[in-house]
């Protein structure tokens, strides 16, 4: 089935052949004839990037009574992007039908360009609710002509506490209206939303709303939580193509990310609420011309954003609903391209990731967080390409009798070789000795596996009640073997203790450089952990334990013997009752 098939005028039609659709999308083929020919309020459930869009506003266009100057369809939606994209849309949807008005009103822009727009004549609003329910308060924007209503991402309104507004907005409406819903999920809010003001809706909902894209590849890394960050950089560098959007949980998380980026050298940058819209305009239209490779977003500013050439998104942290990762995973693998959803996740998040591989009838590929050979490696090639795909300037002749001198001392491995440093060294000293960074999910690893690989788990009697942080461990290991060089794996702080791991061969230097040390007024003691059955919990030591040590060395019966009666002859249940005497001489 092609457009001209499914009922659409003939300028509708040239708009859309102008903007090269040739056959509907699965939500289209069934929304749009619906709409056209029937008067029945709608359910449409369906993912990003399926098309919603022209599945509301091509038939809700064409049935637009453009000789009328009065606001005939209100079209709701939860972010100022997704507004001013839905309009965007919209306008390129009815270039043809030269009577038609479209305005935009959301908060963040001037309201009084928005109260001119409006007086003009509007047959279609878009709008946020806040901004909404401002313009009906001061009687700008009046809904009693209004035919069609459009609640588009229902869902993510209602996460936002759009409720009470969108109430007080269809409120203002008639009750002779054709209500539209569109939403990726169906929460018990929406369902909500439909049971009070929609009549007797007819449900369309696109193969299973929360299976993933077939084109999209969904990747896994397992990280210690404190190493999101650098895993999140390698997968980058292994990438220097990427064109994708991270996600965050806050925008206090998203700012953090972006600006590490930033100040890293990376083309990234972010969108979240606290910035302005004039702020938010330029970080879109620069992602949007690809100046910038990487987006970090929280998932309601990135409503809106739709971008077909995404290559990668990131879940830098797992959304509380799985349907929302879907949603986010949504946003790559569009228009024919392949894509690559990734999520950095810790040991924690294993049965989160089994309920999204359900959710999305996909297995989640567990992948190697790169090494930094690896990554040199890449990033060297990548160089090479680029300097071989480089335009040369015919201005660069003048220059070359005068360079040719100044390198004639090197011949031509030399010459690759300083050239390629000049602009790689960067690379090869950040990740010289970088640590590896993927957790063991397998069973077997045991410390003694890994000790056989080349590292010592160390036990050190300090903790997060103690303040220590991973810094502050490297920073003692290095100043107490006096030595930057080590190779230092894993660190796992506890509340009372912690574990870390050297490199093996440097046992000795740990062992005599921690003898009779301190921090922070705490005496230090560090040993070799034994392996397991410890469980994670710390060894009592205390000077009866030593005592006992000492006193076993002779031969089994003697062993048994002193088992039995306990230290300094006396039974355990008589020591037991001793204790408990002193207990009650204290108490009187």
């Amino acid at each position: 089935m092609n457009f001209s098939e499914i009922g659409l005028n003939s300028n509708i039609l040239k708009a859309i052949t102008d903007l090269g659709f040739e056959n509907p999308t699965p939500i289209q083929e069934q929304a749009i004839p619906f709409v056209l020919f029937e008067e029945t309020d709608l359910i449409a459930l369906a993912q990003t990037g399926t098309g919603k869009t022209a599945a509301f506003g091509l038939p809700v266009i064409q049935k637009i009574n453009e000789n009328k100057t009065q606001t005939q369809s209100i079209i709701l939606c939860p972010t100022r992007e997704l507004c001013l994209q839905i309009t965007k849309d919209l306008e390129s949807y009815s270039k043809y039908l030269k009577k038609l008005k479209i305005t935009a009103v959301y908060g963040g822009a001037n309201i009084q360009t928005q109260i001119r727009s409006l007086n003009s004549g509007s047959q279609i609003v878009v709008g946020t609710p806040g901004r909404v329910i401002d313009l009906i308060k001061r009687k700008k924007l009046k809904l009693k002509d209004v035919e069609f209503v459009v609640l588009d991402e229902a869902d993510e309104m209602l996460n936002m506490g759009f409720k009470e507004d969108l109430d007080t907005i269809l409120a203002e409406t008639p009750e002779e209206k054709q209500t539209l819903l569109f939403s990726a999920t169906m929460p018990k809010e929406v369902l909500k939303i439909t049971k009070d003001y929609m009549f007797s809706p007819k449900r369309i909902e696109v193969a299973s709303r929360n299976e993933g894209a077939k084109n999209v590849e969904h990747h896994y890394y397992m990280v210690n939580a404190k190493d999101r960050y650098k895993a999140l950089r390698r997968l980058c560098d292994i990438n220097p193509n990427i064109y994708g959007i991270v996600f965050c949980r806050t925008r206090r998380e998203t700012k953090d990310v972006a600006d590490k980026l930033m100040q890293d050298g990376y083309n990234a940058d972010a969108i979240h609420g606290d910035l302005s819209q004039a702020q938010r305009d330029h970080v879109m239209n620069r992602f949007r011309k690809r100046n910038l490779q990487i987006l970090v977003a929280t998932d309601v500013a990135a409503r809106g954003i739709d971008i077909n050439e995404l290559t990668h998104v990131i879940n830098y942290n797992l959304p509380d609903d799985n349907e929302v990762y879907v949603h986010r995973s949504g946003r790559t693998g569009r228009a024919g391209n392949n894509g690559v959803s990734i999520i950095i996740a810790h040991s924690r998040e294993k049965r989160k990731l089994r309920s999204i591989e359900k959710m999305i009838k996909k297995e989640l590929t567990l992948k190697k967080v790169p090494g930094g050979q690896e990554i040199c490696e890449v990033q060297l090639m990548t160089l090479i390409d680029k300097i071989v795909e480089t335009d040369v300037s015919p201005h660069i002749e003048q220059y070359l009798n005068v360079i040719e001198e100044k390198l004639s001392h090197l011949n031509k491995e030399e010459l690759l070789k300083h050239f390629v440093s000049a602009e790689f060294n960067r690379f090869l000293s950040f990740y010289k000795n970088a640590q590896d960074l993927n957790i063991n999910t397998t069973k077997d690893k045991s410390n003694e596996r890994r000790a056989e690989n080349g590292f010592t788990r160390f036990f050190i009697n300090l903790g997060k009640t103690h303040k220590l942080e991973p810094q502050n461990l490297i920073g003692l290991i290095n100043e107490y073997t006096r030595n930057r060089n080590h190779i230092i794996g894993k660190i796992d702080i506890m509340k009372n203790f912690s574990f870390f791991e050297v490199e093996k061969s440097a046992e000795k230097e740990i062992l005599e450089g921690f003898f009779d040390s301190q921090w922070n007024g705490y005496q230090l003691t560090v040993e070799i952990s034994k392996p397991k059955n410890d469980s994670g919990r710390r060894r009592k030591k205390d000077s009866s334990s030593k005592r006992r040590r000492k006193g076993f060395s002779g031969n089994k019966r003697e062993k048994s013997s002193k088992r039995s009666s306990g230290v300094n002859g006396k039974s355990f249940k008589s020591r037991f009752k001793d204790s408990e005497s002193i207990r009650k001489k204290r108490r009187r």
